[in-house]
């Protein structure tokens, strides 16, 4: 298996997606009501909070790389 490098924003906007796909899966199997606009705040804040970790990350990452 081939090893890459973890990228937390990836994590962070997967969770919010995932996060909005079980809204709306409660909503069609009758357990909730959501509404249709429900997920725009929802996904405006995980892009939000992803583009921010992404940002550190790579800031960090680029002051820890080994000088060539």
């Amino acid at each position: 298996m081939l090893r890459h490098e973890f990228q937390p924003g990836r994590l962070i906007v997967g969770v919010f997606l995932t996060a909005s796909g079980i809204a709306y899966a409660g909503d069609a199997g009758g357990l909730w009501t959501t509404e249709w606009f429900a997920v725009i705040p929802v996904m405006v804040v995980g892009l939000f909070l992803a583009g921010v970790t992404a940002s550190l990350t790579r800031a960090i990452r680029r002051r820890r790389a080994p000088e060539n």
